[in-house]
């Protein structure tokens, strides 16, 4: 993760058109019913299991820092008109430190790593009802639902089921 940043932080310094450019980043490593996780950004790593969904990493966003601070709710935080300013994100600066974390996935487990494009479009009771459905559909339906609803950003995800 320090190295892709390395090169895009780079590639933003050697060409004006990429001045300023950067992106999220959500890395999953499934060994021995773990998941090793990093994360930068507003991407998103959600676990279910036994019915649950869970989010598993933390939004590096200003609107999220308010959260924290408790100065507005999660309610506001969706509609927030600085929703998308990031705190971190990959190439933006010479350095970044990803969060990391190692969580349990079991049998039955389902993981959805996916972008802000679907989570800004479609609510989580939707994703966890559309997943928990048919995972093997779910990127697809949801990726069309993000759409439906208006698709103003990429949306990108995957489902992972430990079978």
């Amino acid at each position: 993760m320090e190295y892709a940043n390395m090169v895009v932080y780079e590639k933003s310094l050697e060409d004006k058109n990429f001045e300023g450019m950067g992106t999220t980043l959500e890395v999953c490593l499934i060994y021995n019913n773990r998941v090793f996780i990093g994360h930068i950004g507003d991407s998103r790593i959600y676990r279910i299991r036994n019915n649950i969904i869970r989010q598993l990493t933390q939004d590096h966003s200003y609107v999220q820092t308010l959260v924290k601070q408790g100065t507005i709710t999660k309610e506001e935080a969706k509609h927030h008109p600085k929703k998308n300013m990031l705190t971190k994100a990959l190439g933006c600066n010479a350095f970044v430190e990803p969060d990391v974390m190692v969580r349990g996935f079991q049998k039955g487990d389902i993981l959805l790593i996916c972008s802000d494009g679907l989570t800004n479009m479609v609510e989580q009771e939707d994703i966890f009802k559309i997943v928990t459905n048919n995972f093997e559909t779910a990127p697809k339906e949801l990726i069309n639902l993000a759409n439906q609803n208006g698709g103003i950003d990429n949306i990108t995800l995957i489902t992972i089921k430990n079978l």
